[in-house]
């Protein structure tokens, strides 16, 4: 887990229909992924983040 730098915009799923949502943020090297009900963050480079979500894109999460 890492501390985020201050005033970082963060972004949730226009699907969230409250504040528990995933939130993303992101600088120039690192993307932030925190829990918008506990505000837990965890942070990944660019390179980590992208290869994430093309899994994701390419379904490579869809058995969890």
């Amino acid at each position: 887990m890492s501390l985020p730098p201050r005033g970082l915009s963060w972004f949730r799923s226009s699907t969230c229909a409250d504040h528990t949502c995933v939130e993303v943020a992101a600088e120039d090297d690192h993307v932030y992924v925190r829990d918008g009900g506990d505000n837990a963050v965890l942070r990944f480079t660019r390179d980590e983040w992208v290869a994430f979500r093309d899994g994701v894109k390419l379904g490579d999460f869809d058995a969890i």
